[in-house]
């Protein structure tokens, strides 16, 4: 009987089809290296390959005389991102970048506690429609209509007129670093758009961090004396910070490397996004533009490290 049934299970297909499924079969490891061989293909070659040659083109230089690139070592380039106005390109972006995921884990983590302590059922599917719907439209409709609202005729400032605090809207539009002619103009509109366009980005893993926490955890803090201060300090903050870390890696890679935002609304200083297209595109800098896309990329891969070690991969 067993003889009759192995035959059955190990019979031989006909056909070229069957054959080549058997032979799959009998093989998984080739099965699998030959299912895996095409995206790791694209991935060395399109994204990896794209990005070594980038690299290897921050190490050239531009010839003063000619304008041509000249494909000798150096890192001249590398020396002109330290020139002042460089310097200020790449300090502004951090620091941007910085305020950003500062002011979005402030606003999204109450957010994000409530969806995973109270919300149940459709009050729980609407938080997930509510968070995502902005992602559904479209980014640049999204940064238009912004730009609309923010505008000295938009409804912002039609709001503040109503409300009688044009003269607070002013005030903070005349201080020299954040203001502008109107918020539309200014480093204050870049930042609002920045956190609202990336804001689902940091709610969700602190969301899915909160999920994680045991409810007995802050019962027993509270039993043991512990006031909500001390519990949010020593219990919830703690074990929701690797949704923090998780949450930021998207916001402050999004805000370093966009371009779109800053240009169409903010004030004509560059961020490093908008560096790179204009040395790529108007100056013809390839070596400096890539010089200045590796800036991002290194800060990042310093920044995954530390987020590696705190855990904050778990929570992706």
């Amino acid at each position: 009987m067993s003889a009759i049934a192995e035959s059955t299970i190990l019979a031989r297909r006909t056909g070229t089809l069957g054959r080549l499924s058997d032979f799959f079969w009998r093989n998984p490891k080739l099965f699998l290296l030959l299912m895996l061989s095409p995206p790791l293909l694209w991935l060395g070659i399109i994204y990896l390959g794209s990005l070594l040659a980038l690299l290897l083109q921050s190490f050239f230089a531009i010839d003063e005389f000619s304008g041509l690139v000249n494909y000798e070592f150096t890192l001249d380039t590398y020396r002109q991102l330290l020139i002042p106005s460089n310097f200020d390109i790449i300090l502004r972006t951090i620091v941007m970048a910085a305020l950003v995921t500062l002011a979005s884990a402030l606003i999204a983590f109450p957010i994000a506690y409530y969806a995973a302590r109270y919300a149940r059922g459709k009050w729980k599917a609407m938080f997930y429609l509510a968070v995502m719907l902005p992602l559904w439209s479209s980014y640049l409709v999204k940064v238009y209509a912004w730009k609309l609202i923010l505008a000295k005729e938009g409804i912002l400032n039609w709001l503040f007129g109503k409300l009688h605090l044009t003269w607070l809207l002013d005030t903070w539009l005349a201080l020299p670093v954040v203001g502008g002619n109107s918020l539309s103009i200014s480093y204050t509109g870049t930042f609002i758009v920045f956190v609202y366009v990336w804001m689902p980005f940091m709610i969700l893993p602190i969301q899915a961090a909160l999920e994680r926490v045991p409810g007995n955890l802050i019962e027993a803090s509270a039993d043991l004396g512990g006031n909500p201060a001390q519990t949010f300090r020593h219990v919830l903050f703690p074990l929701a910070l690797p949704g923090i870390i998780a949450g930021s890696i998207f916001t402050f890679s999004l805000t370093l490397g966009d371009y779109i935002i800053p240009q169409i609304i903010g004030s004509s200083r560059l961020f490093i996004g908008q560096a790179v297209y204009a040395q790529q595109g108007t100056a013809g800098n390839i070596p400096l533009a890539a010089a200045f896309t590796v800036v991002p990329i290194v800060i990042m891969g310093l920044y995954l490290w530390m987020a590696k070690k705190q855990g904050a991969f778990d929570a992706l």
